[in-house]
This record gives structure tokens, sequence and C-alpha cells, in this order.
């Protein structure tokens, strides 16, 4: 589940994700990066990794298809997590983009949304 939160900062997408990501949900997200792109440059992203357990096949399907599209549109990702997988996938995310890719422990929350914002 993709829970979208408020976000102060205009090309943010800023999110607290749960369970197991749907094609539906990641086609939520993709129709926000659309919009963020039509007065901005670059995408930022804040996700909240709690409880997350990976993607259903057609939602993995999808999000592959929405990064292969708007790979160059990324900007800024902060990935707070609690599972060491959550941490090696985030830096393959950064391996594969030219994004400022950052992991950061739920307990440290607040540290990232200081980062993502500046």
């Amino acid at each position: 589940m993709i829970q979208l939160l408020n976000s102060e900062k205009v090309n943010l997408i800023s999110a607290k994700i749960s369970g197991k990501i749907s094609k539906d949900e990641v086609e939520k997200i993709h129709s926000e990066i659309h919009e963020i792109l039509k007065q901005n440059s670059k995408v930022d992203f804040y996700f909240i990794l709690e409880d997350f357990d990976g993607y259903t096949l057609k939602g993995f399907w999808e999000d592959l298809k929405v990064d292969r599209a708007h790979i160059s549109d990324y900007g800024k990702m902060a990935f707070v997590g609690e599972k060491k997988w959550q941490e090696w996938a985030a830096k393959a995310t950064d391996f594969f983009t030219s994004s400022e890719v950052k992991y950061f422990d739920l307990e440290n929350k607040e540290l990232a949304k200081t980062w993502i914002i500046s």
C-alpha cells in the first residue's frame, strides 16, 4: 500500500509504503511524476518503508517500466527502512541512476526528511 504524504517541497513525492505494492499503486505514483515534471526538471522521492514486503508481480513489472521511462527525471531519493534488504535495494538503485540516493534507518527518518528537503 502506498500512502501519499503531504510535502512542502513542490518536486517531492513523499509516501509511506507498506505491504505489497500493486500495479495500480505504481500507476498512481507515475501520474504524480508526470504532474511534477510539468513544472520541474527533476522529481525527488522520500519513501518510508514500514512493514514493506515488496511488489506484486504486476506491480514490479510496472515499476520497472516507469523507472525505465523516467530514470533521467529522478533527483534525490531518500529511502527510510527497517530491513537490510531495503538498504541493499537503495544501493542498487544508486548504482543504476545518476540520482543522489541515500538509505536511512527508520529511527533516522527526520534526518532523511531534512536531507531530502535541503
